[in-house]
């Protein structure tokens, strides 16, 4: 049985022979239950190494032998690989908020209810300003030829619609766009804008009936949009650049299984099963427990592989399939929340519509992550200010108890934004460790049994190059 480390790293299993000691000057590697009947997996939390060993075989692995010992030779490159991903990486993408408004009031939105009752627009002047100042930092930052992200998210951008679409006319050729909307405003026009453009779109929905979905999203009148979320799927079907996500919380946990079915009926390409963000009070309402989160989860997981395996079509889970990634190529990982530091004010920051600059969405509505002003100051120095560091000086080492833990690079103690706000600072946990723990586990389960390619994308592999293997 072979497993894969970093950018295609493959490790077999073998019967180990000689003596291997861990004095505290090599790899410390640590033995996890996965839950599978054959394997267990071998981590050095360190750099992330891993490997998946017999039962039969552990005593014999963690004594010594050639895997410890082949691996001992490349701990120096493994632990430079995983530096550079936490530490060496510049932002690359602005989740750009254009108004502070929003037609809904979803119970578990993170940004203030004042905000998206009463909040401002930026003018369609001021946001080509912002592209502008933009395009001149990502030019100086990033290599030559490279095509930043910019994503227009909420509150509900398409409240500014002429602002945005002004926008990404003028810069089509500067950034990759995307847009994140509640889809209650994405009409036959709006739809030909963005496809014809090749915007990603990503729209969000709960449940597969109206009766679930509307009770945490809705209008300011009470009432749900399920019926214009599913025109707007309408819609989109056939756009490859499409998505939805899916917020998990106990008003629809129970349901997630029947919603994958509901998605791939739906022909839907990709979708985020995320665990509610718990920022702000209103969501923790809303907070289901750790084991029977993963329990319904797991079970919607199971589902997807159910269906690739009688269709042939996969419908991704991303936030799952950036787990397993993690594992499998960590330096290939498309999202960054599950890493610490976490991307935000390291890979991407947060634009509110006066400009204000934070290191991530969440934090919008909250002034201490202000960090300045992309129309008074220079970016590359609010990166450097105080609030900025806050979040990007966050490190799993310096969590209890996650600095003990053989998964640590694998799931990065999320949220700082939930640490800080709901349990007080940047030095303790967010929510849902358990839940996490469940993830990499189920993932580690889908590598020993050969169904990699069921979760993720097509061509997931392509350009990585093997790095280590024996066996």
């Amino acid at each position: 049985m072979t497993a894969m480390k970093n950018n295609g790293v493959k490790d077999a299993a073998a019967p180990s022979r000689g003596r291997f000691i861990n004095t505290g000057n090599g790899p410390t590697f640590q033995a996890i239950d996965i839950g599978h009947p054959e394997y267990m997996a071998v981590i050095d939390p360190d750099t992330a190494f891993w490997s998946l060993v017999k039962r039969t075989k552990l005593a014999d692995v963690l004594s010594g032998g050639d895997m410890p010992r082949a691996y001992a030779k490349k701990t120096k490159h493994f632990t430079r690989e995983m530096n550079t991903l936490r530490f060496g990486l510049k932002p690359s993408a602005v989740y750009f908020n254009p108004t502070e408004r929003c037609n809904m009031n979803c119970t578990y939105c993170y940004i203030p209810e004042k905000m998206r009752r009463e909040g401002d627009h930026m003018p369609e002047k001021k946001l080509l300003k912002a592209l502008e100042i933009l395009k001149q930092y990502f030019r100086a930052t990033l290599p030559k030829g490279s095509m930043p992200q910019i994503i227009f998210h909420g509150a509900e951008p398409l409240l500014n619609r002429d602002a945005i679409f002004a926008g990404i006319e003028a810069y089509g050729n500067d950034f990759l766009f995307g847009v994140q909307t509640n889809a209650t405003l994405l009409d036959d026009a709006a739809v030909e804008f963005l496809t014809s453009r090749k915007v990603s779109v990503g729209i969000s929905l709960d449940a597969p009936t109206a009766q679930i979905a509307d009770r945490t999203r809705k209008n300011w009148d009470g009432k749900g949009t399920f019926k214009q979320v599913i025109a707007a799927m309408e819609r989109l079907n056939g756009y490859e650049g499409w998505s939805i996500i899916c917020t998990i919380t106990n008003a629809n946990l129970r349901h997630l299984t029947r919603l994958v079915d509901f998605f791939h009926e739906h022909e839907v390409p990709t979708c985020l099963m995320n665990i509610i963000r718990c920022t702000l009070p209103p969501s923790r309402s809303l907070m289901p427990g750790d084991m029977a989160a993963a329990k319904y989860f797991l079970a919607a997981l199971d589902r997807t592989y159910e269906l690739y395996e009688q269709t042939g079509r996969r419908l991704t889970v991303g936030n799952f399939a950036n787990i397993l990634l993690a594992i499998i190529a960590p330096a290939a990982r498309r999202l960054m929340c599950d890493i610490s530091p976490c991307g935000g004010g390291r890979c991407f920051f947060a634009l509110a519509p006066n400009g204000d600059m934070f290191p991530c969405s969440e934090f919008i509505g909250i002034d201490r992550f202000r960090g300045g002003n992309l129309f008074t100051n220079d970016a590359s120095a609010v990166l450097e200010t105080e609030p900025f560091r806050l979040v990007t000086g966050r490190k799993v080492e310096d969590i209890e108890p996650c600095r003990r833990c053989a998964i640590r690079h694998f799931c990065g103690s999320p949220c700082p934004a939930e640490a800080y706000e709901m349990n007080g600072g940047m030095d303790k946990t967010g929510a849902f460790c358990e839940f996490y723990e469940e993830q990499v586990r189920y993932a580690f389960r889908v590598i020993a049994d050969g169904k990699v390619d069921a979760y993720l994308w097509d061509d997931w592999d392509k350009g990585m190059k093997e790095t280590f293997n024996i066996g």
